[in-house]
């Protein structure tokens, strides 16, 4: 059952949610491997991304790869937190005197994470694809021109096969790990603090939403850089075999490396601002769970994560 209600929490949050998973993608695919004002700026800022986006594709645009985000998050997140609550469940995460202990609450959620992330590494592919696709005059990125998710998933496999399929897979881990273990492990604390120090009434809902959206600050700071990777990675155009084309000074490496040695493409935190309010406002839409929860309970389904 925690597998199923997180899956279908997450969809619920996702809905709402996707237009600014839109506007990060091609924000982060801006620019790539090109230094600063040697490239046309078609997205100045997250608002200017709507507009823009709006204005030349249609509003309909900002739900670009809808079907498979819902897909992705109902198998991400029904396996991590389902996994994660049931490590939970079995007292694995609490120490002799019944305390949470962090450090184990930090790799049971990285450990899930991965596995959920893994595993649906396909669909998010293929919704990094659908999400950057646009007019010619505002694409950014390599455009795939897939006809939609099954086509895409159906055409990747059949050309490339498993291989193909998973293509980016093991650097998505990183900004998985990183950003499910902070996520885990911030949103306890935080309920842990705001019960000692009374800011809500005892057993208030409010406790759980106001953690969530702390939590999700935490972690966009922490898993952006790996998310700016982990995008180019899944969208850089591939040769006969499947393989990158790029060369071996990636996405990734680039997008790491510049800021710390002044190079190109100084983008390690692209799409800093649609990203944190992809996540802070996930936490609202998930009210409908919280309201059911007390201040004490740390069980980690209740709190939304974007993969």
């Amino acid at each position: 059952m925690d597998f199923l209600m997180s899956g279908l929490a997450a969809c619920g949050a996702c809905v709402f949610t996707n237009p600014l998973e839109v506007v990060k993608t091609r924000m982060q695919l801006q620019g790539e491997l090109k230094a600063p004002g040697t490239y046309q700026r078609h997205y100045r800022n997250v608002f200017h991304a709507f507009v823009t986006i709006g204005k030349v594709d249609g509003l309909a645009a900002l739900q670009k790869g809808l079907g498979p985000a819902l897909l992705y998050q109902f198998l991400m997140n029904g396996i991590r937190l389902g996994t994660y609550g049931l490590v939970e469940s079995g007292g694995y995460l609490h120490t002799a005197e019944g305390n949470l202990s962090h450090s184990r609450s930090a790799a049971a959620g990285a450990v899930a994470g991965a596995m959920g992330a893994y595993l649906g590494s396909p669909i998010y592919m293929v919704k990094t694809h659908l999400q950057a696709q646009a007019a010619s005059e505002i694409a950014v990125g390599h455009q795939y021109k897939h006809q939609g998710m099954f086509q895409a998933l159906t055409q990747i496999g059949q050309k490339h096969g498993l291989v193909g399929l998973w293509r980016g897979a093991l650097g998505s881990l990183p900004r998985v790990i990183t950003g499910s273990s902070t996520q885990l492990c911030t949103f306890s604390s935080t309920k842990d603090l705001l019960s000692q120090w009374e800011v809500f009434p005892p057993q208030s809902w409010k406790v759980a939403l106001a953690a969530a959206m702390v939590s999700g600050i935490a972690v966009v700071l922490a898993m952006t850089p790996f998310d700016v990777a982990s995008t180019r990675l899944y969208n850089q155009p591939t040769d006969a075999q499947g393989k990158n084309r790029a060369p071996k000074s990636s996405a990734a490496s680039c997008s790491v490396s510049a800021p710390l040695l002044g190079t190109k493409d100084v983008g390690i935190m692209k799409g800093q601002t649609g990203h944190q309010l992809f996540k802070v406002t996930q936490a609202p839409g998930w009210s409908p769970i919280l309201l059911g929860t007390q201040s004490g309970d740390t069980r980690p389904f209740l709190l939304p994560y974007g993969g």
